[in-house]
């Protein structure tokens, strides 16, 4: 039997899940789960990176306890952040979370070099003050990259302590804002003008390649030996890799964030796209994913928190289907990037102390679905297609009452699942490095054939 292992990180969570082909269909099974997310030091949020591949390896070496060794493995995780090395290799720390504050201030000095028309011309990406050509840029202020002599992205990273090979990958640079849209490589203009030292960009890898075998201490550790290879490494490139779209199609790629788009071989970028704030990131097989960004289920993992977690998400989902009382927001709003209380930082938006849970809770369910509808709508204006079905994949697929508003407000035929696309696009992208699968077209079918699917009806 072959195995592949995905591991596939989020920004609450992380999952280490074994794959095979057994009759014509992929078997999933996972097999160690984790807690993720930042912590603060020194008043900023930052990533714990030594906790973080602490339990990469720890599900790694759990496949030795079963017995069932992967012979390939590849990590998916989010976007824009990134560590910097110095040239012995060690981590110039802090590892910043893409929720700090810290590029606030910066937008507006890169903007003053190279004015934003000129940044989406060249890469078609979205303007996030969190871009990470706005972070290179604060650390270029304070001098942190002076000493830098590497630069890796955190799929990037972990996969370097893995094999202790540095790579980079082109799916999760193309977020930078860094990456030029028509050559798929390093942008040197962008990266020229802002006085960013060309060192540290490597060249660009494609998924389904190699990176390299575990190093000594890594093999020692979980006991095997494996091949690590690039999966596309930004988890809503391998989310959408899984998705079975046929033309005209849009994804949701529902968790923390929705992302919701088309599938394209060639990039949009014009001054209406811009204007939209859509982007235009890499996929596998260099076929682009025009979408929007969304915040999403972040709502309600925070009010989760907010309530010491005494409510589950399902219940939280009837109070929302049972309350007819909501507002709409902005759900792209500041105020919600990283607040101290969700609950509280609503009702501030709305002026509204007293607002009670329930609305709460309905006013962020009606809000993502609106948001929704306006970008169909805006997909069909901008692209000059007639959009077919919606595909609702990853975690937030399982919610129900989200997909049925989608339905109601969209007025599309609506998909929900594979839950676990982000995994299974990991996944696929490791049976084509094994020759398993011959390209995304034949890995697409084999994910129609493995997973449940559901058509919503309201």
């Amino acid at each position: 039997m072959t195995y592949c292992l995905a591991i596939d990180i989020g920004a609450s969570s992380g999952r280490h899940i074994l794959g095979h082909i057994e009759n014509g269909r992929i078997v999933f099974e996972e097999i160690y789960r984790f807690d993720n997310g930042f912590e603060i030091r020194n008043g900023s949020l930052c990533l714990n990176l030594d906790r973080l591949f602490a339990e990469v390896k720890a599900g790694i070496k759990k496949c030795a306890e079963l017995e069932k060794i992967p012979e390939t493995i590849a990590i998916d995780t989010w976007g824009v952040d990134y560590v910097l090395l110095d040239k012995d290799k060690n981590e110039l720390a802090p590892a910043f979370c893409y929720r700090d504050s810290r590029t606030d201030a910066v937008v507006s000095k890169v903007e003053a070099i190279i004015p934003q028309n000129i940044l989406y011309e060249r890469t078609g990406i979205q303007k996030m003050s969190f871009n990470t050509v706005y972070q290179l840029y604060a650390d270029k202020l304070s001098g942190k990259l002076d000493k830098a002599e590497y630069y890796l992205m955190i799929p990037d990273y972990l996969s370097y302590r893995l094999t202790g090979v540095i790579k980079n990958e082109y799916t999760n640079a193309s977020t930078t804002g860094m990456v030029n849209a028509v050559s798929k490589e390093w942008d040197n203009v962008i990266i020229g003008e802002l006085g960013l030292p060309k060192r540290l960009f490597k060249e660009l890898n494609p998924p389904a390649s190699v990176i390299g075998s575990f190093t000594d201490e890594m093999r020692e550790y979980a006991g095997f030996d494996s091949t690590v290879i690039f999966a596309p490494s930004h988890d809503t490139a391998s989310a959408v890799a899984a998705t079975p779209l046929s033309d005209g199609d849009l994804y949701v790629s529902s968790g923390t964030w929705s992302l919701i788009g088309m599938e394209s071989k060639a990039p949009f970028i014009n001054e209406e796209t811009q204007k939209a704030n859509f982007t235009n990131e890499g996929g596998i097989e260099y076929r682009f994913r025009f979408l929007k960004n969304y915040i999403g289920m972040w709502f309600l993992q925070n009010i989760r928190k907010d309530l010491n977690r005494s409510l589950s998400y399902d219940e939280m989902m009837f109070m929302s289907r049972d309350c007819s009382d909501y507002k709409y927001f902005d759900v792209n709003d500041k105020l919600f990037s990283a607040p101290d209380n969700m609950i509280e930082a609503i009702r501030t938006y709305f002026g509204d102390p007293d607002m009670r849970l329930e609305s709460v809770l309905s006013s962020v369910y009606h809000s993502l679905a609106r948001s929704y509808k306006n970008a169909v709508s805006e997909i069909e204006d901008l692209t000059g297609r007639t959009v077919g079905d919606i595909h609702i994949v990853g975690g937030g697929s399982k919610d129900s009452y989200l997909n049925e508003l989608t339905v109601k407000y969209t007025g599309k035929r609506v998909i929900a699942g594979p839950v676990e696309a982000t995994a299974a696009g990991n996944l696929i992208s490791q049976l084509i490095y094994l020759k398993q699968c011959k390209n995304l077209t034949e890995a697409r079918v084999l994910i129609k054939n493995s997973f449940d699917m559901e058509e919503i009806e309201i």
